[in-house]
């Protein structure tokens, strides 16, 4: 079985990684491709997926008949809420990921809060707004904290959390007045702003089956000690010791049944990876956001540690029969520290080249995923704001943590930093 994954980053990369060791694949396409992937499949740069049209979905059902390409997956958000997958699906082809009915969840938090006041799902309270003025007045009068959210796709960017109604106002006019993020910030949520540690849920899920992967934390903010801008992820790792089966029990029941219940009361029927991003307050697991595909750079270090036949899950999400289905892992932890170019997630500069991967690479129990990357000629350039996923797996989180910055200490390029504290959270609170 041949197979397209459709995307460019380091959780494509990862997935084509994990596909390719499938028994039953014989050959992994990647569209458009990046810098590293390469090395496990072949980079296709004809076709056009960053435009979903008729066109584009013909062109890319085209290209699977003359491949004999089985199954496509979807890597991207974008894609999705723009409906890829109902027009390839429409074609005859099998693909691994949401509708866009069901992308919504991801690509309107309106409507996902909507969905979770409806369901009873535990969340913050908010407010949605569609006029600056409006919105400018709400937090203007409001004393405790807040944070402020562009309903629509912003690359895991649109999030400001605030401290006071000065930078909430200042919040608000980045993304509705100045259009930071461009049309995601038509609408904008404001809700109250929690505490306590947020944690990353996956789960597959067929339609009626869901299926619940080993749980993550992720590290939005640019800096180390959490500090600074929201970015699209500097690194996570997996498991995390603050979701214990019990917990489990009360998200499943709380959030993951409830989500997909109510979607499919309302006629859409989900398949594939829904994600919740929680926080776990005083009062229990309280939805942050939801995402309708794998989280990047959750993914990573789930598909190090899976030891499952990735391809045959996959065709379960979409056959219907995960219930049929069994995922060993590995025992180890796995800590992904993510290399980024100099001045993310702001303007930074495209083309400087990337050395010490073959020497980072040899090193036991690394894996090195590209994100951000191309090639030119025999050398490897940075292409993105979020450049290199380094992956390492230990015995515990310090171990892997330690091996993956060793790792990182030995690829440079120009500008390019990391943060080497990731985990931290749970690893100080283990050392107290």
């Amino acid at each position: 079985m041949n197979v397209l994954v459709i995307g460019s980053g380091g959780r494509e990369h990862a997935l084509g990684w994990k596909l390719k060791q499938s028994k039953n694949c014989k050959r992994v396409f990647f569209a458009p491709g990046n810098g590293g992937t390469d090395r496990v499949g072949t980079n296709v740069t004809t076709l056009d997926v960053s435009q979903v049209t008729t066109k584009s979905a013909e062109a890319i059902d085209y290209f699977c008949r003359q491949n004999k390409i089985e199954l496509v997956v979807i890597g991207p958000e974008d894609p999705l809420a723009n409906g890829l997958a109902d027009r390839l699906t429409k074609l005859g082809l099998k693909v691994f990921g949401p509708n866009q009915a069901a992308a919504a969840l991801e690509a309107d938090k309106a409507f996902s809060k909507a969905l979770m006041r409806g369901a009873a799902i535990p969340t913050a309270e908010s407010r949605t707004f569609e006029n600056a003025d409006a919105a400018l007045a709400y937090v203007e009068a409001h004393e405790t904290p807040v944070v402020v959210k562009a309903a629509g796709l912003a690359k895991g960017k649109g999030v400001i959390v605030t401290d006071s109604a000065d930078e909430a106002i200042d919040a608000v006019k980045q993304i509705m007045v100045d259009r930071a993020f461009g049309e995601a910030g038509d609408k904008v949520i404001i809700e109250e702003r929690l505490t306590g540690q947020e944690v990353s849920i996956l789960a597959l899920v067929d339609g009626r089956n869901i299926y619940v992967l080993e749980p993550s934390q992720d590290h939005k903010q640019v800096g180390e000690g959490d500090t600074g801008p929201n970015t699209g992820g500097m690194g996570a790792y997996t498991p995390t010791p603050l979701v214990d089966d019990k917990l489990m029990q009360v998200i499943d029941r709380q959030v993951l049944v409830p989500t997909i219940d109510a979607l499919r009361r309302d006629g859409v029927e989900f398949k594939g990876v829904l994600y919740a991003g929680l926080m776990l307050t005083p009062g229990g697991p309280k939805v942050l956001e939801y995402n309708c595909r794998f989280g990047d750079p959750e993914c990573q270090p789930l598909m190090v540690r899976m030891k499952g036949d990735l391809l045959e899950i996959m065709l379960a999400v979409v056959d219907g029969t995960l219930d049929k289905v069994d995922i060993d892992w590995d025992r180890r932890v796995a800590c992904c520290v993510v290399m980024c170019s100099g001045g993310y997630p702001g303007d930074y500069e495209k083309g400087i080249e990337i050395n010490g991967l073959d020497e980072a690479a040899k090193l036991d129990d690394v894996f090195i995923f590209h994100a951000g990357t191309k090639k030119s000629g025999d050398k490897v350039l940075t292409n993105g704001g979020r450049v290199l996923n380094i992956v390492a797996l230990g015995k515990d989180l310090a171990e892997a943590r330690d091996r993956a910055n060793a790792a990182c200490d030995m690829i440079s390029f120009e500008g390019g930093f990391f943060r080497r504290d990731i985990g931290d959270r749970v690893l100080k609170k283990a050392a107290k």
